[in-house]
Order: structure tokens, then sequence, then C-alpha cells
């Protein structure tokens, strides 16, 4: 379903800006859709969707080259964090940062307060400054989320993708099963 959405693989392998990457970018794990490759790309998504602010997605296509997963699921996967989720889930990794560092959170923190040094940090004090407050509980909930949530992706595209090929084999035995009653029934039926 995927495939006729994407371009074709001619189409990235002959493109000009990617020639830089040789051979690598000829790799077939990159392009089909099938299992392994699907699940380690929506792992590779995941995992810089969570992990860093910017940048995901040629971070995601970079890991898929390097670990031969479907480069464009890698990069849709990215969308995971979007400009709607960036303050829940920064919140969230700053709380379980914090939980598990064990700093102090004080009770007036605002997702907001969580996302905005992300947006203005103009000075090496200034990020000094956030690194040793609010980053590295913020840093440490990142990186458990980005971890979490890679695995559990993985897993749970591996148990769909399962599922999705078990339903797809029992459909066609009930199927050979009808037709083969249908024509037990009608060789019964001339006889």
């Amino acid at each position: 379903m995927l495939e006729r959405f994407l371009p074709t693989r001619d189409a990235i392998t002959r493109s000009r800006l990617l020639r830089w990457l040789g051979p690598r970018i000829h790799d077939p794990l990159l392009w089909h859709v099938n299992r392994r490759s699907v699940a380690r790309g929506v792992a590779m998504g995941v995992f810089f969707g969570l992990m860093i602010p910017v940048a995901q997605i040629p971070a995601a296509a970079v890991a898929s080259l390097l670990l031969r997963g479907n480069l464009w699921i890698a990069a849709v996967s990215t969308l995971v964090s979007n400009p709607l989720t960036y303050g829940p889930l920064y919140y969230f990794a700053y709380r379980l940062g914090a939980g598990v560092i064990g700093a102090h959170t004080p009770a007036e923190l605002t997702p907001g307060d969580v996302e905005q040094p992300f947006r203005v940090m103009d000075s090496f004090a200034q990020a000094w400054a956030w690194l040793t407050g609010i980053g590295q509980p913020l840093l440490m909930g990142m990186l458990i989320m980005a971890v979490t949530g890679s695995i559990v992706a993985y897993l749970l595209t591996q148990l769909v993708w399962r599922l999705r090929v078990t339903a797809k084999w029992r459909k066609l035995r009930r199927e050979r099963k009808l037709r083969a009653a249908a024509a037990g029934e009608r060789a019964i039926g001339s006889a």
C-alpha cells in the first residue's frame, strides 16, 4: 500500500543530490517494504523523532543508511514529534528525567517552559544555565523515551505485520476450503 505513495527507487538512485552516497544508496533494504526493513525504519524514526528536536529526518536517514532500514519509513516515523506534540512530549520527558535523576521539579512548570530553550538559546552562558537546571532531567527523559519508544515501535511493527500476514493466510485457507467444499458438492450433484 505504501509503495504507491513513495518515489521509485530508480528516481532516487539517479538523483544528483544523492550521488555522493555511492553504492550504499543502492542497497535493496533501503527501498523494499518488508517486515524487517520497515520495523527498523520505524524504530529509527521514532528514536530520532523523540531524541533530537531538530534535523530529525536527516539523522533518521543516516541511521537508516547505516542500519539498513527502510529510508522513507524512517523519515516519516520522525513525525511522532511535531509542533503539536513538542510541548507535551518535552514536559513528560522533563518529569520522567527529573524522577529518574531525583531533581526537584517546580510545581508551576508548564510545557512551554520546557520547550522554550529550544526556541531561543543565544549564548553559551544561557545554554549552560539551562543545561544545569532543566536540561539534565529533560535530556535524560528524552533519552529514556527515545530508547523505549524505538523498542516498542519495532516490536509493535513486527507484531502488526505478523498479525496482518496471519489474517491473510487464514482468509486464503477459508477461501480454499469453501472452493473445495463447493467443488465437492458439484461433484456429488453431477454424479
